[in-house]
């Protein structure tokens, strides 16, 4: 009688070097013993793949002290000198712009009051030379950037590179964004938009020397609550986009206390009209107050204005009613609260757990935190450099980069 041979197990594919970057990267093998173990790789593959590294000048080796004596370990470590990367946070009425080494590491950073309703004619042209001001004073230049982060509010199609559906920045829509940028880099640009980067910098990051952020958990939702209102999604770990990348646009769930109410998408109904900053604004100066923008309404709320106050937490109420069913059907550990309305994060949050926990399940609601977003209001200045990173550092990236 034959006997059927006992089932294999699956050969995995040997980690490339752009895998091996990224151990190096996170710190999960900083020797080239530790690479072999963490990626079955033999010597000879292992030092291979360090040579194109090497040669890319991705890496760079040093020696570590030997606790028994012996022969010192030789340590790997990115080097974080070997190019550039842009992060651009545009907003409505403020624009964000960092310059950061290939760790992550903050080289320059400036951010822009500007008019609000300009479209990119006007705005790309004003980026390019503060980043071009920013590159001259490091002495540095548009070649040694590797890549381009940046985020824009509404939905965004990243493989155009360019808005297409976005309420709060009008004549954005069907602008490509990557011809603005050719005079100061030829760099390849990743876009997003404005609340999936807020979640990306509050996710862990690949550099072994940054403390653990607030998504702790692989099910979280990350609220961007500001002169509008929108929602990311983060599911086992990652980021949800929906079918059109469109998910996550919370500020335009009908609710009934916006019944009738015109929004600045042009429907009627929409959350926004009573919770987001734009309309607060409108609200309190009708009543008198001088305010003109989310921030000035936060920072009344901060010193203690009773209106202010009342109206950041009847903000918080409406979105965490709006909330409440998603937190139902979804079950996150966290919601992270950022954008301007964090500024006033007692007052809000008190009035989005109110909203939650009034219209969610007990079950869903019996662990859920509701914890600010780390960075304050640069979270989304820090996620466009985290998109940037991720997209040139990546295993793929780099692997393709080698071969070319």
């Amino acid at each position: 009688m034959t006997q059927t041979p006992p089932p294999q197990p699956p050969v995995l594919p040997a980690a490339t070097a752009g895998e091996v970057l990224g151990l190096i990267r996170s710190g999960q093998a900083s020797t080239r013993g530790a690479l072999g173990r963490a990626t079955g790789l033999s010597r000879t593959a292992v030092n291979a793949r360090l040579t194109a590294l090497a040669d890319a000048g991705l890496v760079l080796e040093g020696e570590e002290e030997s606790a028994t004596g012996g022969r010192p370990a030789t340590t790997l470590v990115l080097n974080s000198a070997a190019g550039l990367v842009l992060g651009i946070a545009v907003g409505r009425s403020r624009s964000q712009l960092s310059v950061c080494a290939l760790d992550g590491t903050e080289l320059a950073s400036v951010s822009l009051d500007q008019e609000s309703g300009l479209g990119p004619d006007v705005l790309m042209p004003l980026v390019v030379r503060h980043l071009d001001r920013m590159l001259g004073e490091l002495g540095r230049h548009g070649d040694d950037v590797r890549g381009v982060g940046m985020s824009l509010a509404g939905t965004v199609d990243p493989a155009r590179g360019m808005s297409v559906d976005s309420p709060a920045l009008a004549g954005w829509d069907g602008v490509a964004l990557a011809p603005h940028l050719q005079d100061l880099t030829s760099a390849p640009l990743t876009l997003d938009n404005d609340m999936r980067v807020m979640a990306l910098s509050q996710m862990p990051t690949a550099r072994a020397d940054v403390e653990p952020t607030v998504l702790e958990h692989d099910e979280a939702l990350v609220l961007k609550a500001s002169t509008g209102v929108g929602l990311a999604i983060v599911a086992d770990g990652r980021l949800v986009r929906g079918h059109r990348n469109a998910a996550g646009q919370l500020g335009h769930v009908k609710v009934p206390a916006a019944d009738g109410l015109r929004c600045r998408c042009g429907e009627t109904g929409c959350l926004e009209t009573v919770a987001s900053g734009w309309a607060l604004v409108e609200r309190l100066r009708a009543a008198g107050d001088d305010v003109h923008h989310v921030r000035d309404l936060v920072a009344a709320a901060g010193r203690g204005n009773g209106r202010a106050r009342a109206v950041v937490r009847e903000s918080g109420r409406h979105i965490g009613e709006a909330l409440a069913a998603t937190v139902t059907v979804l079950n996150p550990r966290t919601v992270v609260v950022g954008g301007d309305m964090a500024g006033a994060f007692d007052t809000f949050s008190a009035g989005l757990r109110e909203g939650v926990f009034s219209a969610t399940t007990a079950l869903a609601g019996r662990d859920l935190q509701v914890v600010p977003a780390a960075y304050g209001d640069r979270a989304g200045l820090v996620g466009c450099v985290r998109l940037a990173l991720d997209s040139v550092l990546s295993p793929r990236a780099v692997d393709a980069a080698l071969a070319r």
